[in-house]
């Protein structure tokens, strides 16, 4: 059983707002209209835990720093992923909204006691890890990421 959702999860301001799209060459224009430029790059994930397993990956970002919040696009290109998940059960849109923090497991710590649940992790170094967890059935299930990065 987990513990009642606290009031204050100590998260700060939202960093980042990602959205997962079949394409970025069709997304891109619709993007763009409402946000501006974005750069586009492509990542390849090794051995990331994905609900418990490891996986390997590559993903096509869009990334648009022009405003106070990041706006990202993600193309699955290989392998699967939260990201390949949310297509095929949703389609196109809104995947997940990102929170810097300071020390990355201590927080995913506490949020998995207050019902979140971690759903995909890798740490690249001493100063870069991420994590995205799904938030408890009662407020819907969305997803949100942390990041931990010097």
């Amino acid at each position: 059983m987990t513990e009642p959702v606290k009031r204050d999860l100590g998260l700060g301001p939202i960093d980042q707002v990602a959205y997962v799209v079949e394409s970025l060459e069709r997304a891109l224009p619709r993007y763009e209209a409402m946000f501006g430029p974005f750069q586009v790059a492509t990542y390849e994930m090794k051995d990331c835990t994905i609900r418990g397993r490891q996986a390997d990956w590559t993903v096509r970002l869009a990334i648009n720093g022009s405003g106070p919040v990041e706006i990202e696009l993600i193309e699955v290109v290989a392998g699967e992923t939260t990201h390949s998940e949310h297509l095929k059960q949703h389609g196109e849109g809104l995947h997940h909204v990102r929170f810097r923090v300071a020390d990355l497991e201590p927080k995913v710590a506490e949020l998995e006691a207050a019902g979140y649940r971690t759903v995909m992790h890798k740490r690249m170094g001493p100063t870069l890890a991420f994590a995205y967890l799904e938030s408890p059935p009662e407020i819907g299930g969305s997803v949100i990421e942390l990041i931990q990065m010097a």
